[in-house]
Protein backbone atom coordinates (compact mmCIF):
# COMPACT_ATOMS: atom_id res chain seq x y z
CA UNK A 1 0.00 0.00 0.00
CA UNK A 2 1.62 3.41 -0.94
CA UNK A 3 0.56 6.12 1.49
CA UNK A 4 -0.07 9.96 -0.13
CA UNK A 5 -0.46 13.26 1.44
CA UNK A 6 -3.33 15.02 -0.39
CA UNK A 7 -4.21 18.63 0.00
CA UNK A 8 -8.22 19.96 -0.49
CA UNK A 9 -9.23 23.44 0.46
CA UNK A 10 -6.18 23.92 2.58
CA UNK A 11 -6.84 20.49 4.49
CA UNK A 12 -4.13 18.02 4.25
CA UNK A 13 -5.00 14.58 4.19
CA UNK A 14 -3.56 11.34 4.18
CA UNK A 15 -4.54 8.25 2.06
CA UNK A 16 -3.69 4.99 1.27
CA UNK A 17 -4.31 3.33 -1.99
CA UNK A 18 -3.54 -0.49 -2.84
CA UNK A 19 -2.17 -1.35 -5.86
CA UNK A 20 -3.79 -4.69 -7.74
CA UNK A 21 -1.89 -6.75 -9.32
CA UNK A 22 -2.23 -7.80 -12.74
CA UNK A 23 -4.26 -10.97 -12.52
CA UNK A 24 -6.72 -9.64 -10.47
CA UNK A 25 -7.27 -6.90 -12.51
CA UNK A 26 -7.73 -8.55 -15.56
CA UNK A 27 -9.87 -11.51 -14.54
CA UNK A 28 -12.65 -8.88 -13.23
CA UNK A 29 -12.14 -7.23 -16.93
CA UNK A 30 -13.12 -10.25 -18.05
CA UNK A 31 -16.59 -10.75 -20.12
CA UNK A 32 -18.71 -13.53 -19.80
CA UNK A 33 -19.56 -14.99 -23.26
CA UNK A 34 -22.97 -15.98 -22.54
CA UNK A 35 -25.23 -13.40 -20.71
CA UNK A 36 -26.65 -14.62 -17.62
CA UNK A 37 -30.03 -14.71 -17.38
CA UNK A 38 -31.68 -12.93 -14.55
CA UNK A 39 -35.37 -13.35 -13.80
CA UNK A 40 -37.71 -9.93 -13.92
CA UNK A 41 -40.00 -9.20 -12.08
CA UNK A 42 -43.55 -7.21 -13.34
CA UNK A 43 -43.63 -3.94 -11.67
CA UNK A 44 -46.71 -3.48 -9.80
CA UNK A 45 -49.31 -1.02 -11.37
CA UNK A 46 -51.60 0.73 -9.71
CA UNK A 47 -54.91 -1.32 -10.03
CA UNK A 48 -57.02 1.65 -11.08
CA UNK A 49 -55.32 4.20 -13.48
CA UNK A 50 -57.63 7.67 -13.25
CA UNK A 51 -57.10 9.35 -16.44
CA UNK A 52 -57.85 13.51 -16.24
CA UNK A 53 -60.10 14.60 -19.37
CA UNK A 54 -60.14 18.12 -19.71
CA UNK A 55 -63.53 19.38 -20.17
CA UNK A 56 -64.48 20.03 -24.01
CA UNK A 57 -64.97 24.24 -24.40
CA UNK A 58 -67.56 25.14 -26.15
CA UNK A 59 -65.47 28.96 -26.76
CA UNK A 60 -62.54 29.31 -28.95
CA UNK A 61 -59.58 31.18 -27.70
CA UNK A 62 -61.10 34.52 -29.56
CA UNK A 63 -64.76 34.65 -28.98
CA UNK A 64 -66.83 34.92 -25.81
CA UNK A 65 -70.00 33.22 -25.29
CA UNK A 66 -71.89 35.28 -27.85
CA UNK A 67 -70.00 35.18 -30.32
CA UNK A 68 -69.28 39.15 -30.47
CA UNK A 69 -66.36 39.74 -28.71
CA UNK A 70 -62.77 39.37 -30.13
CA UNK A 71 -59.99 39.29 -27.36
CA UNK A 72 -56.52 38.17 -27.13
CA UNK A 73 -55.18 35.11 -27.30
CA UNK A 74 -51.84 35.98 -25.90
CA UNK A 75 -49.79 38.82 -24.42
CA UNK A 76 -48.26 41.13 -26.85
CA UNK A 77 -48.62 44.20 -28.74
CA UNK A 78 -50.93 45.26 -31.46
CA UNK A 79 -49.04 45.93 -34.47
CA UNK A 80 -51.74 47.49 -37.18
CA UNK A 81 -55.33 47.66 -37.32
CA UNK A 82 -57.24 46.57 -40.37
CA UNK A 83 -60.78 47.39 -39.36
CA UNK A 84 -62.60 50.44 -38.46
CA UNK A 85 -66.29 50.72 -36.42
CA UNK A 86 -68.85 50.20 -39.08
CA UNK A 87 -67.05 47.77 -41.09
CA UNK A 88 -68.93 44.53 -42.82
CA UNK A 89 -66.27 41.78 -41.95
CA UNK A 90 -66.58 38.29 -42.70
CA UNK A 91 -65.70 34.75 -40.83
CA UNK A 92 -61.90 34.57 -41.11
CA UNK A 93 -61.29 37.95 -42.35
CA UNK A 94 -58.21 39.46 -40.55
CA UNK A 95 -59.05 42.03 -37.75
CA UNK A 96 -55.71 43.26 -36.38
CA UNK A 97 -52.58 42.29 -35.99
CA UNK A 98 -51.48 41.33 -32.90
CA UNK A 99 -47.13 40.64 -32.30
CA UNK A 100 -46.47 38.30 -29.38
CA UNK A 101 -42.58 36.79 -28.93
CA UNK A 102 -41.14 38.90 -31.78
CA UNK A 103 -44.06 36.61 -34.31
CA UNK A 104 -46.83 38.69 -36.30
CA UNK A 105 -50.59 36.99 -35.27
CA UNK A 106 -53.23 37.51 -37.33
CA UNK A 107 -56.60 37.78 -35.27
CA UNK A 108 -58.96 36.77 -37.65
CA UNK A 109 -63.08 37.56 -36.84
CA UNK A 110 -64.53 34.61 -35.52
CA UNK A 111 -68.16 35.22 -37.11
CA UNK A 112 -69.70 37.27 -40.01
CA UNK A 113 -70.79 40.46 -38.89
CA UNK A 114 -69.91 44.86 -38.58
CA UNK A 115 -67.47 45.97 -36.23
CA UNK A 116 -69.24 47.67 -33.11
CA UNK A 117 -66.11 48.36 -31.29
CA UNK A 118 -62.49 48.81 -31.80
CA UNK A 119 -60.77 48.93 -28.08
CA UNK A 120 -57.06 48.96 -29.38
CA UNK A 121 -54.66 50.79 -31.55
CA UNK A 122 -51.49 50.58 -32.84
CA UNK A 123 -48.92 50.03 -29.79
CA UNK A 124 -51.31 49.01 -27.86
CA UNK A 125 -50.51 46.61 -25.19
CA UNK A 126 -52.73 43.75 -24.38
CA UNK A 127 -52.60 41.11 -22.21
CA UNK A 128 -54.89 37.53 -22.67
CA UNK A 129 -58.51 38.15 -22.55
CA UNK A 130 -58.64 42.21 -23.11
CA UNK A 131 -61.01 42.50 -25.58
CA UNK A 132 -59.95 43.67 -29.05
CA UNK A 133 -62.91 44.07 -31.00
CA UNK A 134 -66.84 43.88 -30.55
CA UNK A 135 -68.87 42.60 -33.33
CA UNK A 136 -72.53 43.19 -33.99
CA UNK A 137 -74.27 39.59 -35.65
Amino acid sequence: MKMFRVVVNGNEYKVGIEEIPDEISTQQAQVPQTPSTVPMTPKARPKTVQRIVPKPTELTEETDTAGNTVTAPMPGTIISVEVSTGTVVSTGQTLLILEAMKMENEIKAPCDGIIREVNVSPGTSVNVGDVLVVLAP
